[in-house]
């Protein structure tokens, strides 16, 4: 096997392989050898079907394989002799229009074929000595446990059944039965029996609730209202629709308690330690919070240290994946780029940029974790997909065989597990500055940092594992 390197050209190599017609016909030899003393042929006893006789049963085949082999090998030892960090496989190409194996097997001539590939950039770890983050940090107040402790018992209380000829009110608990029709014809996900809502809960679309105020046991009406235009279910977005609903039972909201008792109904034994568990687990989210804040922080600093060749293919596979995500967006949503005041040109190259700085993230927080030596266990990756199992009330098992069996979801596993030890690994290495802030500072602007927060993370595609049922299609989706 002769190996020549034909380009090396920024992260692009390029490099020509040679197999004589020689060493193909020693390397089938080989195999068909090894073949004869596994062969069961008719007429033949075990071990003494003759070499030509199999190649010209399996000499296709066996010869496939041998090239194959032919290739994995050269791929291997051109990464290895030349040290050598591939960014994506190599793409094998062989010259020609004749059947390459047909010309190996009858050892006619020389084979060759061509290896390109594109390598991981070379690049120096920055200094960060003179990084000076700010995390901001905000503890739960009284009053917010306080109101999020209401809440839960609103949630909660008990309903009593209004009396005869009642009127529903804002806040009662109505039982409906409906039907969804938009230009007189039923839709899919418009029809519902038995169905509880309670009024002003804003559980369903827009003008739905509010017109079944003052209804009563047993009777009937016609409820118009409109689809938000952002509305999940594209052929529902934006529409007038008429819903014929029946009302079949009312019931009025208990009074709400904040007890003792109303903490054994959470399992906890008395209201001070619901109260601290609620603190506990308020300050859980702000401690989430404070961390993607100063992640994205960390991330902003590091982009401005680094710059350097991204390997084009990485850049294009990332840009692929932004934008089939872009474009899924706006199509569900029903709009366009000049809805959102820009056009796909400028869209384009925002979303690139985007691409780009994901790749370079991805790439140091990679050397970060290479040169500590980070890892992460098998007992941390099964604690991630036990937690990820658990996202799925009554399909544990359906959720964890899929994992199981999937080599490339368990690897989205690890992958975020890998990127935050690397992260903690680098914030040890900046000046942490932290700054009291209220809940609503922590929290403000949180929809754009997560618009613009370019995570280098890979997730497991969520959409493959199993999920619930549908939500019915007047249901309010957020």
């Amino acid at each position: 096997m002769q190996v020549t390197e034909t380009l090396s050209q920024g992260l692009k190599r390029e490099f020509q392989v040679l197999l004589a017609a020689k060493e193909l016909e020693e390397r089938l030899t080989t195999e068909l050898s090894t073949l004869k003393d596994k062969a069961q042929i008719k007429g033949f006893r075990p071990g003494k079907v003759p070499v030509a006789h199999l190649r010209k049963l399996y000499g296709r085949s066996v010869m496939a394989d041998v090239l194959q082999n032919a290739v994995n090998e050269a791929n291997q030892k051109i990464v290895t002799d030349n040290n050598l960090k591939l960014a994506l496989e190599p793409k094998i190409e062989f010259p020609g229009e004749a059947s390459i194996v047909d010309r190996a097997l009858e050892a006619k001539d020389d084979v060759s074929f061509n290896v390109a590939l594109e390598v991981l950039p070379s690049f120096e770890l920055a200094d960060l000595s003179d990084v000076t983050l700010t995390k901001q940090v905000a503890k739960p107040s009284d009053e917010e446990v306080d109101e999020a402790i209401t809440r839960m018992a609103s949630s909660n209380r008990a309903f009593t059944p209004k009396d005869e000829g009642a009127e529903a009110a804002t806040g009662d608990r109505v039982t409906i039965d409906f039907v969804g029709k938009i230009d007189g014809v039923e839709f899919d996900g418009g029809k519902g029996e038995g169905v509880d809502l309670e009024l002003g809960s804003g559980s369903f679309i827009p003008g739905f609730e509010d017109q079944l105020v003052g209804a009563k046991v047993g009777q009937s009406l016609v409820v118009k209202s409109t689809f938000p235009e952002a509305y999940g279910a594209e052929h529902l977005a934006g529409k007038d629709a008429e819903f014929d609903v029946t009302v079949t039972a009312i019931q009025a909201p208990g009074e709400t308690k904040i007890d003792d008792e109303l903490a054994k109904g959470f399992g906890m034994e008395s209201l001070e330690k619901l109260k601290e568990a609620v603190a506990g687990a308020l300050g859980g989210d702000f401690e989430a919070q404070s961390r993607r804040k100063l992640k994205k922080e960390l991330l902003d600093a590091l982009d401005g240290k680094y710059a350097f060749e991204l390997p084009p293919s990485l850049v294009h596979q990332e840009f692929a994946a932004v934008w089939a995500q872009v474009e899924q967006d706006l199509k569900t949503r029903g709009k366009t780029f000049e809805d959102e005041g820009t056009t796909e040109e400028k869209a384009t190259a925002e979303y690139r940029k985007i691409a780009e700085r994901r790749v370079r993230l991805g790439l140091v927080l990679a050397q970060v974790g290479e040169t500590a030596d980070i890892k992460v266990s098998d007992d941390e990756v099964n604690q991630a997909l036990i937690a990820r199992v658990r996202q799925y009330p009554g399909q544990e098992q359906q959720v964890w065989d899929f994992y199981r069996k999937n080599a490339q979801a368990l690897a989205e596993l690890r992958a975020p597990l890998f990127e935050e030890k690397v992260v903690d690994h680098v914030l040890a290495q900046v000046k942490l500055v932290e700054e009291p802030v209220s809940k609503d500072a922590l929290f403000a602007d949180e929809d754009a940092d997560a618009a613009s927060a370019e995570s280098t993370e890979s997730k497991a595609d969520e959409s493959q594992a199993p999920s619930g049922d549908d939500l019915p299609a007047v249901a309010k989706v957020d």
